[in-house]
């Protein structure tokens, strides 16, 4: 009786740990998920500020979708508008601060992302010389 209480008690610990990481992980891509919003950053820390050097930077998204993802990552902190009126009005965008907390996980994808690459291309090699 007393086993199965105890079986109870880390079960309940399991899922709530569980569901906190869960939630954790819906948060972060609520806020970067997506096929852009991580592009745009990196776009943009590599010094790409305006609208039209963003977008060309970060291949086949549509200026559309340009625009509400840039709404989205402002809503959510990472970016800033900057507008300076005049003739003609200059619009660009900055990182904040907080975008730098994207470091470690950006640096994590892209080391993964060349990984799997690699890993990609070698099992289509050697199933090409089968």
């Amino acid at each position: 009786m007393a086993e199965s209480k105890e079986n109870q008690t880390d079960n309940k610990a399991f899922t709530e740990d569980c569901h906190k990481v869960l939630m954790a992980v819906s948060d972060a891509l609520y806020a970067i998920g997506g096929k852009w919003k991580l592009m745009i950053i990196i776009a943009m820390a590599r010094g790409n500020k305006r609208f039209t050097e963003i977008q060309r930077q970060v291949t086949g998204i549509s200026a559309r979708v340009l625009s509400s993802e840039l709404k989205d990552l402002e809503l959510n902190g990472f970016i800033i508008k900057k507008v300076e009126t005049g003739y003609p009005v200059s619009i660009e965008y900055e990182l904040l601060p907080y975008s730098q907390t994207l470091e470690e996980v950006v640096t994590a994808m892209t080391k993964w992302g060349m990984q799997h690459r690699e890993k990609i291309k070698a099992e289509m090699n050697a199933s090409d010389s089968k």
